[in-house]
């Protein structure tokens, strides 16, 4: 019993770590090598066995023992785990000049099911410091491929022993880090892997840095279009030092094992028998710097395919919203159709611009979607109309929030049509989203919360009955819309139904963009000046969806708005004194939407958070040259020291002037020193003082307060 027992941790541990299941490596390398980078691989197997970065000398793949190839995951019929790993495999390795190799592996050998007829091929291209990994597979088996792991890099470095490292991408309007250096973090859990694992998916970002205190790697999906889903993927082999908070060991062997980090994209193709894919192209490239340095590299490559949409003259002033809700699904009917006016009234009289409605169609917030209709709980459609077009005779937009992406599941719609289009897993069952629980005791304990169905965006005949759907909206006069939720399809990635109108399985982001071309098709029939807006929605989904709304806190990276410094970015305020976040909306260029009561109330139910963001605008509007129409740099471009905590940005005005908006974010006063490179004379102002005063650059901010310092 003990030799078996034995016998099945070698197994484990076989199948854990790449580091132990690694063929000999060859004494012959292949290089290619610019002024930038020295890439080497195993003349053998392939395996990329060496990275340097010249000019700072960092060793990003080091130990060649632990150098990897790629990995497939090809289920067989009674096993699913059976991969093919290009480690133990044969390669044809082939420099074509000296800046690209081509790397051929035949007749690959699976884990379980003996040798495949498959072709795997990778072309690697190294070009002004550019590595470019380009692949395709010639799939001649009877299985499935779901997924290829490549490029596959085994032994991840720091470029110094010591130095913190973390991976920063895109998602909700933020650049959010997570931490690879000293700690280590297991994101999957414990149950599902062998070793700490840390993967973040393509559906939000293309892009991921690997960033180190003064220089990182850019790592980049070469594929604006959404073909399929990519992962980051990093583990930690063979695990952490000690499990009260992760430290990773600080040594090359821990008890005898490996430590490395394994860094690898996991392209998930599935990709069918009998036939030929070509893998997206992955770039890595090195910068010096911090993440701007890094952001700087998706803007070059962003400039080349992003096509900016068309946007209605209002939204790029300065300005302001109210967000209002007036039903939920436990049919409160809070605010009747006939009684939008009022708020309309009291937006009007302190200058905000527009109104995001919700909750105005069936069954309110979060209930009956993807329903359109209206509520004959809040009056008639005829009402609604009406109020929408005397809000919009006072100069107050009306903006009609909707969401497509479910079905509520406890609707007959549901039961008796829509079923037909719900993402379904490959085991044949619909995928499921947990649903919002509103207000009552037995809704907010989640007993008779409306679960929902996520809809299948690849399927044709779902876009064309939405498009219908959203017609109803159109058809109420607002001046645009705003898609909740559009930024995710909850828990689903691909959708496995067999008789959508498409070849299985489909994945659901790839559905984003041609519906989104669809309705925007619909609503050009009625004004190409009908806003399209979502809700914290990925970059490229700008192109369609020119307006973003999200909540940041004092910890949020303003990356979209460095991508787009002219982007309309909407963000969420809702403390009764909200000085320090009026304040950041300044600093980063939101435009300001006003919710009292988590958007339930009167916008004059928070008076003194109305008064500030008042003066904030008026503010914007008086320095319009520099506060909205420059060009945001977030802090370069500007030094700033200080005796205490504060924030600050800058700005560059079309004709070269700076303005640094400082912030303090603490209740005692900060005195700043702002310095820019060869500036002139410069001058104060804040939002309750908005006339100038000459300043040498060293400034004292209030309590909770901005000022901002201009060149003249």
């Amino acid at each position: 019993m003990k030799i078996i027992s034995q016998l099945v941790i070698a197994c484990v541990l076989l199948c854990a770590t790449i580091s132990v299941k690694a063929a000999p490596v060859g004494d012959k390398e292949i290089i290619i090598q610019d002024d930038s980078l020295l890439v080497a691989f195993d003349a053998n197997n392939g395996a990329l066995v060496r990275m340097e970065r010249k000019s700072t000398h960092w060793l990003i793949e080091k130990r060649a023992e632990l150098g990897a190839t790629f990995r497939m995951l090809v289920p067989l019929p009674n096993q699913r785990s059976n991969y093919v790993s290009g480690q133990g495999q044969p390669a044809h390795v082939e420099k074509i000049s000296e800046h690209e190799v081509r790397i051929h592996w035949d007749k690959l050998t699976s884990d379980h099911g003996g040798v495949l007829p498959m072709k795997f091929t990778g072309i690697v291209t190294l070009n002004n410091g550019e590595l470019t990994f380009n692949a395709s597979l010639e799939n001649n088996s009877n299985l499935t491929v779901e997924t290829i792991d490549y490029p596959y890099l085994g032994d991840f470095n720091r470029p110094a022993p010591t130095s913190p490292m973390q991976v920063k991408t895109m998602w909700y309007g933020n650049l959010e880090s997570v931490e690879l250096f000293p700690n280590f973090g297991n994101d999957k859990g414990y149950w599902g892997t062998f070793t700490a694992m840390k993967t973040f998916d393509s559906n939000r970002s293309i892009f991921c840095l690997i960033q180190a205190p003064d220089q990182g790697m850019y790592v980049e999906m070469k594929d604006p279009y959404q073909q399929y889903l990519l992962q980051f993927t990093f583990v930690q082999n063979p695990g952490v030092e000690q499990s009260v908070n992760a430290p990773v060991p600080n040594t090359d062997e821990i008890d005898g094992h490996a430590v490395n980090l394994e860094f690898r994209t996991c392209h998930f193709v599935f990709a069918h028998p009998h036939t030929n894919i070509n893998l997206v192209p992955v770039v890595m490239k090195c910068y010096t710097g911090d993440w701007h340095a890094g952001v700087d590299m998706y803007k070059q490559w962003r400039n080349t395919w992003f096509k900016a949409p068309h946007t209605p003259g209002w939204i790029n002033d300065v300005h302001s919203w109210f967000q209002l809700q007036i039903s939920s699904p436990e049919q409160d009917y809070r605010v009747k159709y006939k009684d939008i006016v009022q708020y309309g009234k009291e937006c009007a009289d302190n200058g905000v611009g527009a109104i995001q409605l919700v909750g105005w169609n069936e069954d309110g917030q979060d209930g009956g979607d993807p329903s359109q209709n209206t509520d004959p709980g809040l009056g008639t459609k005829e009402e609604l109309k009406a109020s929408i077009a005397k809000i919009q005779a006072m100069g107050v937009k009306m903006i009609m929030f909707g969401k497509l992406n479910w079905a509520d599941k406890t609707k007959d719609w549901y039961k008796k049509e829509l079923y037909k289009y719900a993402a379904t897993d490959p085991y044949g069952i619909p995928y499921e989203h947990g649903g919002y629980s509103y207000y009552t005791p037995t809704q907010l304990a989640g007993i008779n919360t409306r679960r929902r169905a996520v809809m299948d965006f690849v399927s044709p005949e779902y876009r064309n009955l939405i498009t219908k759907e959203f017609q109803k909206l159109l058809d109420l006069g607002g001046s645009g819309w705003l898609f909740d939720e559009n930024c995710h399809h909850g828990p689903v990635k691909y959708s496995f139904a067999a008789d959508h109108g498409y070849t299985a399985p489909g994945y659901i982001y790839g559905g984003d963009m041609p519906l989104a071309s669809q309705l925007r098709a619909a609503a050009d029939k009625i004004s190409p000046d009908f806003l399209f807006a979502g809700e914290g929605h990925m970059d490229w989904l700008m192109q369609y969806y020119s307006t973003s709304y999200f909540r940041i806190n004092g910890g949020s990276i303003p990356v979209c708005r460095y991508l787009d410094p002219q982007a309309p970015l909407i963000v969420a305020v809702n403390g009764f004194d909200d000085r320090e976040m009026l304040n950041l909306i300044l600093m980063d260029r939101y435009i300001i939407s006003y919710e009292p009561y988590n958007f339930k109330g009167h916008i004059t139910d928070f008076k003194m958070t109305l008064d500030y963001g008042k003066k904030i605008d008026a503010l914007r509007k008086r320095y319009k040259a520099y506060l909205w129409d420059g060009v945001f740099h977030d802090t370069l471009g500007a030094t700033v020291s200080a005796n205490g905590d504060h924030k600050y940005s800058v700005f560059t005005t079309s004709t070269g002037k700076r303005a640094v908006v400082l912030v303090n974010p603490v209740r005692k006063t900060v005195n700043c020193k702002v310095s820019l490179p060869n500036q002139g004379k410069l001058v104060l102002v804040s939002p309750e003082n908005q006339d100038e005063t000459a300043t040498d650059g060293n400034v004292e901010v209030p309590p909770r307060s901005a000022v901002v310092v201009m060149e003249q």
